[in-house]
């Protein structure tokens, strides 16, 4: 199975820009398919982007055009690109790992995998 630890979260202004990673060990991030969600006190995890096995990738329509997923092989990692801030971005950011071969996946039940999470506040 694969470990996953996020990390690059923080507070920042509304329009600045953070990069979030996930480092993988234990299997090859090549081996899934990644995504991102995040969650808020009270509320479902909410995807947010996703890359497939083959590295096609798509984005919730809240973060598309300012946040871009990427994958790493050689680095066994990935990463969340994440610019343009807002306020309501602000949540705990999760890493997860997915063991199908069939395009992104967009549920949280899909995913096998999780990290622990990162928080990231953005203030206005």
């Amino acid at each position: 199975q694969v470990q996953l630890v996020e990390s690059g979260g923080g507070l920042v202004q509304a329009g600045d820009s953070l990069r979030l990673s996930c480092a993988a060990s234990g299997r090859a991030v090549s081996l899934y398919a990644m995504g991102w969600f995040r969650q808020t006190p009270g509320k479902d995890r909410e995807f947010v982007a996703g890359i497939s096995w083959s590295g096609s990738t798509a984005y919730a329509d809240s973060v598309k055009g300012r946040f871009t997923g990427s994958k790493d092989n050689a680095k066994n990692a990935v990463y969340l690109q994440m610019n343009s801030l807002k306020p309501e971005d602000t949540a705990t950011y999760y890493c997860a790992a997915s063991q199908s071969r069939f395009g992104v996946r967009f549920r949280a039940d899909e995913y096998m995998y999780w990290g622990r999470g990162t928080q990231v506040t953005v203030s206005s």
